[in-house]
């Protein structure tokens, strides 16, 4: 028998497409209490991105769920708490995605840092006549500050040695490499930065990581790069940070309360913000989409999953 599926959040249309062909679609926001309890019994598995919140409340109305498949890398959405006192299994489609989050991590910081969409208003207001536009800050041999040295950490700090950046790190094990200098604290990595970039993996232990402190740390001169998840900065002190001018650009992919994004933010030239595009390249999708379809299909068979997430400890 094909499982039955309840997708509760956006996933690309070719991924719904597909899975509905293949087994048993419901969408949660089309279904009342009602209806959701008619078919409460019949529901194996959740269809989630990496943004969906997937509460033990919702968890806890479907008797028969046995898998909550994750079309992204981040679960903190997801009550894994509640989903193992069951038994439910969770996946998710790591790896996939962390070369084109890095890649954007870098063009963040090379846009950040050199100005570019800044320089580009510039013409675009028909100032360049008037006079040169002021200089930037230099890349190259510049200090790289990584928040979180996982996959996506490493990733980054591959490619920054291609800019012959000094590479420092904080993460909640210590980091031995010859390559990468371990700082115990944040704010000591931060001190040590021109450019802090964070890379760690949301949760309650990583909200607002990078707070006041951290920022005044980096200083007026420094750039922060967010390619990791809104709740990771505290977004607050962020925007007073740069409103102030204690901090010298930032480059934001994420946010706290997407789709929404503090109006002190935008139209800054020492400020890039993109709508949490981080994997969002045609090919990534698919193979994030493929893994999704394969981690159902093993569930389906009986079978092993492909990237299951382990238990909490």
């Amino acid at each position: 028998m094909s499982a039955v599926i309840l997708r509760v959040d956006k996933v690309p249309d070719s991924l719904a497409e597909q899975l509905a062909r293949d087994y048993t679609l419901y969408e949660y926001n089309k279904l009342s209490a009602e209806p959701l309890s008619a078919i409460a019994g019949e529901i194996e598995v959740i269809l989630a991105s990496g943004e969906s919140k997937v509460e033990a409340s919702l968890i806890e109305q479907l008797p028969a769920l046995k898998l909550i498949a994750v079309f992204g890398v981040g679960y903190d959405g997801v009550d894994i708490h509640a989903a193992f006192r069951r038994n439910i299994q969770v996946t998710n489609t790591p790896d996939i995605l962390t070369d084109d989050v890095a890649d954007l991590g870098i063009a963040l910081m090379l846009n950040v840092s050199r100005q570019i969409i800044g320089a580009q208003r510039f013409i675009e207001r028909g100032d360049w006549p008037f006079g040169a536009y002021p200089p930037s800050t230099k890349v190259s041999g510049s200090r790289l500050g990584i928040v979180g040295y996982g996959r996506i950490g490493r990733a980054v700090a591959h490619r920054a040695k291609g800019f012959a950046m000094r590479i420092g790190c904080f993460d909640r094990y210590p980091v031995e490499s010859e390559d990468v200098v371990f700082y115990p604290t944040l704010v000591e990595l931060a001190q040590n930065s021109d450019v802090l970039m964070v890379c760690a993996s949301a949760g309650k232990e990583s909200a607002k990581l990078i707070n006041r402190e951290v920022l005044a740390a980096l200083g007026s001169n420094g750039i922060l790069i967010n390619i990791a998840r809104g709740s990771v900065v505290d977004e607050e002190a962020l925007v007073d940070a740069i409103t102030t001018g204690t901090l010298g650009g930032a480059g934001i992919d994420v946010f706290a309360n997407e789709p929404h994004v503090p109006r002190e933010l935008l139209n800054r030239d020492n400020v890039v913000v993109t709508p949490h595009i981080g994997s969002a390249t045609r090919a990534t999708r698919a193979a994030m989409a493929k893994l999704v379809m394969d981690n159902i299909a093993a569930f389906n068979a009986g079978q092993p999953l492909l990237t299951p997430v382990p238990q909490p400890k």
